[in-house]
């Protein structure tokens, strides 16, 4: 059975026993506490697969936080010809570790 859900703006296709890293939710507390996702647009299995519009009623997917990490640094950088305008920046994301333990429709 697998399930699309959706957060931080972002849309994941989760299975149970996944490992996913999502934008940081400031309600979460530390590692090891319980996450629920009630934002699920599809649900698959054997016996077939049901859409939202928008969400599917009912369901839901359980995770629990790993830990928090840092994405990939980006490096943003900004030049005008001609101009001796330059400038570097960089970015990393604050990401947190879900595994998903379980998907109830």
């Amino acid at each position: 059975m697998y399930a699309v859900i959706e957060t931080g703006g972002k849309q994941y296709r989760v299975q149970a026993g996944d490992v996913i890293d999502i934008e940081l939710l400031s309600e979460v507390g530390h590692r090891g506490s319980d996450i629920a996702f009630d934002r699920v647009l599809m649900v698959g299995g054997e016996d077939g697969a049901k859409v939202g519009a928008p969400v599917v009623e009912g369901a839901r997917v359980n995770g629990v936080l790993l830990n928090r990490v840092r994405g990939p640094k980006v490096i943003v950088f900004k030049k005008k010809r001609r101009k001796q305008y330059r400038r570097t920046r960089g970015h990393r994301q604050d990401l947190m570790r879900v595994r998903i333990q379980g998907i109830e429709a």
